[in-house]
């Protein structure tokens, strides 16, 4: 009997270190860099979790080019790493080439849909996130006008602009809003000394309040802003603290999440594929408060975004989004 029992331990433990064996996390970043503070170190916080609970370990790639995202997507597949995770719009057209040639491993895409039977594509309803923080700018302003600061000209960033004008218009009809996109390459994610340069051309023409969505550019940004003594808008991650009592808030992009689900799924054998929508709703978007804005924050601006927030997850608030016809309601 005591035999028995050891055996069927022993069993167990086999079976679930086989289980563990069956995933091999990879992670292939967008090319604004790992610790880029914004989008791309989100993802990494949710590799990072997954493997401080699990003790599975994952392989990471920055690529630096557009090309190097397939070739990375490509190896991880062939090596047998299994889920592999793509973190950007850019892969789009990769993980629909890879996942086709090796249709036994998982992919996850994020910011884009490709619909295949073993790919999960998570996007977000970057807009409503957008509005909220477009709301607490349009309160913070005190000259009436509000930047941007986009980073590759895109719809999907277009997306993000266009939730913060009407959130910001939402809090003030009168307000206006300036923008700037920062390239139409790669690089445009990279770059935080031409998003300090756009900054100060804002600033200068009367913007107290400048969102960043740029990546790595937004860092150039968050600091052109506090050294100006302006707020800023951060993005993706909480990028509160970067600059205490300059940063107003952040838009909170949860690419954590996707990657960390990922991995846990297909860990628990429960991945499954398709398209998830995250928006407030499901806590994929929000606006950031902790001990380094809680200052700039008043009762007042905190009530109205928390009840945007409440009519947004109600229905009786519908954010427009640009990507569904390019356009933004003015």
């Amino acid at each position: 009997m005591k035999k028995t029992l050891l055996s069927l331990i022993a069993l167990a433990a086999m079976s679930a270190t086989a289980l563990a064996a069956d995933v091999k996390p990879a992670l292939v970043y967008g090319t604004g860099g790992k610790f880029d503070k914004s989008f791309n170190e989100a993802a990494y916080a949710g590799a990072e979790k997954f493997k401080a609970e699990t003790g599975i370990d994952y392989r990471d790639f920055e690529p630096t080019g557009d090309t190097q995202g397939e070739q990375a997507i490509r190896n991880f597949a062939s090596k047998g790493y299994n889920p592999v995770v793509a973190v950007s719009f850019a892969w789009t057209s990769a993980i629909e080439k890879v996942a086709t040639e090796f249709p036994d491993t998982k992919f996850v895409i994020v910011d884009s849909v490709v619909d295949l039977p073993n790919v999960r594509s998570v996007v977000y309803k970057e807009e409503e996130g957008s509005y909220l923080v477009g709301i607490l700018a349009g309160m913070a302003s005190k000259t009436g006008k509000v930047g941007f600061v986009g980073g590759m000209d895109i719809p999907l960033i277009r997306k993000f602009e266009c939730g913060y004008e009407q959130g910001a218009r939402a809090a003030n009809p009168s307000i206006q809003v300036l923008q700037n996109m920062t390239g139409t390459t790669g690089a445009a994610w990279n770059d935080p000394v031409r998003g300090g340069e756009l900054t100060k051309n804002q600033i200068d023409q009367g913007a107290d309040v400048i969102y960043a969505a740029a990546g790595a550019t937004g860092l150039g940004v968050l600091q052109t802003a506090a050294d100006n003594g302006k707020l800023s808008i951060g993005v993706d991650s909480n990028q509160n603290y970067l600059h205490p009592g300059s940063v107003l808030t952040s838009m909170v992009k949860r690419v954590d999440l996707a990657v960390y689900n990922a991995y846990s799924d297909a860990k628990g054998d429960k991945f499954s594929a398709g398209v998830q929508a995250l928006g407030v709703k499901e806590d994929g978007v929000a606006y950031a408060l902790d001990e380094h804005n809680a200052k700039l924050v008043t009762d007042d601006m905190k009530a109205a975004v928390e009840k945007a927030k409440a009519d947004i997850i109600a229905g009786t608030v519908k954010v427009h989004d640009y990507m569904s016809d390019n356009s933004c309601p003015k």
